[in-house]
């Protein structure tokens, strides 16, 4: 039978370890510094191990010390975090979801009837941030993320790859100079999604010219924003055409609301893709069982029309838009990296 461990005395040990200081502890449990002594004392004599060199003007943990520390520091911080999400449920279920601003804006929220509707006792909250937030210090209960899916001490399953391309009004179309090759982008504004990554290259507006066939285009003019949902924002108001992420785009598509001007999409690496990721010791707690289960459905729903679907969509009559030029291109691959653009 396992022996239990003294939990009053493990509290005064990683107070005294954290501080180095009896005096110090004492102060932060409201006990006296003799307290603090004969509880460690004690401890060491039920472990049999020495936890600190003690001296007439410092205290330094040992070894075994110092592995105790760690272990206890771990096992209350796991407890307090604990504490606090239950104190913050008020008797519901809360949730909270970390994910990019526009992963957000164009895909999870419009779909967050349909969790709720499923689990209606739960209080969902989005936090929109354009880094990964610390999922202990944040009390995080699960995110959505793009990258390699290495986030350490994270469990990453990959949800989506992405493929780019041009996406614009259907009122483009059929405008003045109508967009029936890639050429015909010269009369049009290129709206561009900029971000700061030296380190990484994501398809972008020269890249596709190259592979289109009409690199005498300046791939640099135009309007550029720091998130897609503002670059996508600009091409629903018919301000002009950009490149659009397969995932955030595929609801405007299906809707009408965007068109697919020409077929031809550019791929990052496979590796790189949306990822769900939370704790892996939490990964049996109902409300991210109940959480994965409805996104894998989700994204498993979601799909991106192709060219004539999407061209139909925009189409009331489904009929009377022309074959688009750049149809029958090859799908181009590039390897590339996204930085935090969304």
């Amino acid at each position: 039978m396992t022996r239990s461990v003294n939990l009053a005395a493990l509290r005064g040990f990683e107070a005294a370890a954290r501080h180095l200081s009896f005096s110090k502890a004492a102060a932060e449990l409201n006990v006296t510094p003799a307290a603090v002594s004969h509880a460690i004392r004690e401890l060491e004599l039920d472990l049999k191990v020495k936890l600190f060199e003690r001296s007439s003007r410092v205290v330094r943990l040992t070894d075994p010390g110092e592995a105790l520390a760690r272990a206890v520091g771990e096992g209350l911080g796991t407890i307090t975090r604990a504490v606090q999400r239950l104190r913050r449920t008020e008797g519901r279920p809360k949730l909270l979801v970390t994910t990019s601003p526009s992963l957000a804006a164009k895909w999870l929220v419009p779909r967050l009837d349909r969790f709720l509707a499923r689990h209606p006792e739960v209080d969902v909250r989005i936090d929109v941030a354009p880094r990964l937030l610390d999922f202990s210090e944040d009390n995080v209960d699960i995110g959505i993320r793009f990258g390699v899916g290495a986030y350490p001490g994270l469990v990453a399953e990959k949800l989506f790859e992405e493929s780019v391309f041009p996406v614009c009004s259907p009122n483009l179309l059929s405008a003045k100079k109508p967009l029936n090759e890639p050429r015909d982008l010269k009369h049009h504004t290129l709206i561009h999604i900029d971000w700061d990554a030296q380190w990484a290259t994501w398809p972008n507006w020269q890249m596709w010219l190259r592979a289109a066939g009409a690199p005498e285009i300046d791939p640099t003019r135009g309007l550029h924003f720091a998130q897609t949902a503002l670059a996508l924002q600009a091409a629903l108001d018919g301000q002009g055409v950009t490149l659009g992420d397969s995932t955030l785009v595929a609801d405007d598509l299906l809707a009408g609301r965007l068109v697919r001007p020409f077929s031809m999409a550019l791929k990052g690496p496979a590796q790189f893709a949306y990822h769900l990721v939370h704790a892996p010791a939490r990964a049996e707690e109902p409300m991210i069982k109940a959480f994965r289960t409805w996104i894998l459905d989700e994204v498993a729903k979601t799909r991106v029309p192709d060219l004539n679907q999407a061209a139909a969509a925009a189409s009331p009559a489904g009929a009377g838009l022309p074959e688009r030029a750049g149809a029958g291109l090859p799908r181009h691959r590039r390897t590339g990296r996204r930085g935090p653009a969304t």
